[in-house]
């Protein structure tokens, strides 16, 4: 066993003592918080949970005369204990591929629409589909559908798979969405 020399001791200054004790506590405090936080999490029963995707019923716009695509919203609500990704969506009844958009704003209160590849979904929240973000844009032939139809849709997500679900033609204006 080694011995500490007394000379070494005699350094130990009450303001040391302090500074080390302080460069041990934060650590330790740090550590204390995350080991609080996952106890909750674990015992309100949401760790290790995957996501669990409900979708309701969702709208789908009249397409105006002329215009070869059209949009459809949906509320997505994620009650498992980890997010997911929507990364596709599908429709039998259009004639191309359906795809997510984010529409955002430019000067001149102009609106642009950019493609993206997914959207998540966070563990216990809920994606609110609608023109002012996120929304699927469909291709439709003229005259396909008119207000009352109904359109089914397959949203396809990362982990949870597929979703099917229905969209009702509604009117622009004339119906709040999801």
């Amino acid at each position: 066993m080694r011995r500490i020399p007394v000379s070494a001791l005699a350094q130990l200054t009450p303001r040391r003592l302090r500074d080390g004790a302080l460069a041990v506590l934060v650590p330790v405090a740090a550590c204390s918080v995350a080991l609080a936080g996952l106890t909750t999490w674990v015992g309100a029963g949401r760790a290790g949970r995957p996501a669990e995707i409900r979708v309701e019923v969702g709208k789908v716009l009249m397409p105006s005369d002329g215009v070869p695509e059209t949009a459809a919203f949906f509320r997505i609500t994620n009650e498992g204990g980890s997010a997911d990704t929507l990364i596709r969506a599908t429709a039998r009844e259009a004639p191309g591929d359906v795809t997510l958009s984010r529409h955002r704003m430019a000067r001149g209160n102009a609106a642009y629409r950019s493609l993206i590849d997914s959207v998540s979904v966070a563990a216990g929240e809920t994606l609110a589909m609608s023109p002012h973000g996120v929304d699927l844009t469909v291709p439709v032939r003229p005259g396909q559908w008119r207000p009352g139809d109904l359109v089914w849709f397959t949203l396809h997500f990362r982990h949870s798979g597929p979703v099917r679900v229905v969209g009702a033609v509604v009117r622009p204006g004339s119906a709040a969405l999801p």
